[in-house]
């Protein structure tokens, strides 16, 4: 071999490497459309694809792995004036994408949502499931899939809880209480359902008694104040929360009806939704219109 073409080998064999190395790793600071797109939550499908909702636009989003580029996923352009998004779920068991989409009504005072819960084809966007939330004015904002395989809905106001068995394609209210009035973030964690209040700033812990029904919320001390809870999941034995008030994303250490803060990022613009994926912790930034990334605390 010539030393041209020996040379000409390394120099394809480095391109490849690097092109390789792109392509695997992730991106860490993603711009969704523009600065104003409000990236409310996200989620993250198999394969690494990011899927991001927006809250000033009727689009979802979708980012490939090793991509900065957001593309339109979902288009609700036709659900009406300002429709937008709050949460996303991937549920890879079932291959859905599970979101609560809101409709202003129009000339309302004070303003009123119609608001349902949609899912979609996770692979190719087709739609599958709607129900709308009941009532004159509703927050569909958050949801979790239980142990039970059933997915639990949050409704920020009037303050409620609806249930969704597996493979049903209408929800039950689960649980309303005063308490709930303001509740958006919500996950299981070791197999208990804790939800927080994003107007009073707390973290309820809903207990079940032996028949499965849920009981009054249980409020959850916490050693340090915790500002606009929002979006939370549950990762390596704790609760991951995004405080849109503060700009931080922490750590909660649960013990009981104690729970203790560790701030694992600060300085953000109005954090508002935090998905675990590997070790990554993914954050929507949607202040600044992004999705942002910060490794996984052992």
């Amino acid at each position: 071999m010539t030393i041209s073409r020996l040379n000409a080998r390394r120099l394809a064999v480095s391109v490849a490497l690097v092109v390789s190395f792109v392509q695997a790793a992730p991106a860490d600071d993603i711009l969704i459309a523009n600065a104003k797109s409000q990236p409310e939550s996200l989620t993250v499908a198999p394969g690494g694809v990011l899927i991001v909702g927006s809250a000033s636009s009727p689009f979802v989003y979708k980012v490939r792995p090793g991509s900065t580029t957001a593309e339109k996923f979902i288009d609700a352009s036709t659900e009406g004036p300002g429709t937008f998004f709050f949460g996303m779920l991937a549920d890879a068991s079932s291959n859905t994408l599970w979101r609560c989409q809101l409709t202003p009504v129009p000339n309302t005072t004070p303003p009123q949502r119609h608001t349902a819960l949609r899912s979609f084809d996770l692979t190719t966007g087709a739609p599958k499931i709607r129900w709308n939330l009941p009532g004159d004015s509703n927050v569909c904002n958050d949801f979790t899939i239980g142990p039970d395989k059933a997915l639990y809905i949050t409704d920020t106001i009037p303050g409620r809880i609806f249930r969704l068995s597996a493979g049903a394609s209408t929800a039950e209210l689960y649980l309303e209480h005063p308490t709930l009035r303001g509740v958006d973030g919500i996950t299981f964690l070791d197999g208990v359902l804790y939800v927080n209040n994003v107007i009073f700033n707390r973290l309820y812990r809903i207990p079940v008694d032996a028949t499965g029904k849920p009981g009054i919320p249980v409020d959850i001390w916490i050693d340090q104040p915790i500002k606009g809870p929002d979006g939370m999941r549950a990762a390596n034995g704790k609760l991951i929360l995004a405080e849109n008030g503060s700009g931080k994303i922490s750590a909660l250490t649960v013990d009981g009806d104690k729970a203790s803060v560790t701030v694992l990022k600060d300085g953000l613009d109005t954090p508002t939704g935090v998905e675990p994926a590997g070790n990554t912790i993914w954050i929507a930034e949607r202040g600044a219109g992004k999705a942002v990334s910060i490794p996984m605390p052992k």
